[in-house]
């Protein structure tokens, strides 16, 4: 059966709930161990756009591998601890998606198996990039953050960006969700400050482990005040052929 990835974002108003999310990132593992048809599983805290040093205490996510879309399914409508982040939260939403490609390591594996999904130029896309960070070089790093993020202000087919991760300053991610395949690419390849981020990469070894994936996302549920059309968004993707 083919596997999906979801991700979830919640957000959360009051500093009582937002404390309550906090402690759900040492607290939520061992009640989420062993759920059915779960194969991989990361509770993350988020930053501002793109990689970020400044915390966004408001927004956590759910990155999770699923055997099929229905798993995921059951998950999201009986398990309790997922009913009590959406009973404490603003508000949410989910995206399915369906790896496209995926290279690298996320704590010693990939968790996402490639398909042989044909992905249209026009097909909407989503990346999570994920990198661990020499201590040696966060210094160096993050001084070079800011130039590479610049080109993502009003870039085009830009939908969302967030910044996840689970460790501050060390361990961290970037999920973005765009129109279509050349829109990534132009972003990717077509900027000279992240073509520079790149070359620095290669040349210092900035990373002692890191992961590039992409996926077609065909399925999302709820709502996110920072994409005023997340549902015309979610309604155009195609889900034809895809799921459980």
């Amino acid at each position: 059966m083919p596997q999906i990835t979801t991700l979830t974002l919640f957000r959360y108003g009051s500093w009582r709930q937002k404390f309550w999310a906090l402690a759900q990132m040492g607290l939520a593992p061992r009640r989420l161990k062993g759920t059915p048809g779960m194969r991989f599983l990361k509770l993350l805290g988020t930053g501002a756009e793109g990689f970020s040093t400044k915390p966004d205490w408001a927004v956590y996510g759910v990155l999770q591998v699923w055997d099929r879309e229905a798993s995921a399914d059951t998950f999201f409508t009986d398990h309790p601890q997922f009913q009590k982040y959406m009973r404490k939260a603003q508000e949410s939403f989910t995206v399915y998606m369906r790896p496209i490609k995926s290279k690298g390591h996320w704590n010693g594996v990939n968790p996402f198996e490639e398909t042989a999904l044909a992905v249209e130029t026009n097909s909407a896309l989503a990346v999570i990039t994920r990198a661990t960070i020499h201590k040696k070089y966060l210094r160096t790093f993050w001084k070079s953050v800011p130039d590479s993020q610049r080109p993502l202000q009003g870039i085009r087919g830009l939908i969302y960006t967030k910044g996840i991760g689970e460790t501050p300053y060390i361990d961290m991610a970037t999920f973005s969700l765009w129109t279509d395949v050349e829109a990534m690419k132009s972003y990717a390849y077509g900027t000279k400050a992240h073509q520079e981020v790149i070359r620095k990469t290669r040349e210092l070894g900035w990373y002692k482990e890191e992961l590039f994936a992409r996926f077609q996302p065909y399925r999302i549920t709820g709502s996110w005040k920072d994409i005023p059309n997340l549902n015309a968004f979610g309604e155009s993707l195609n889900s034809k052929g895809i799921g459980s």
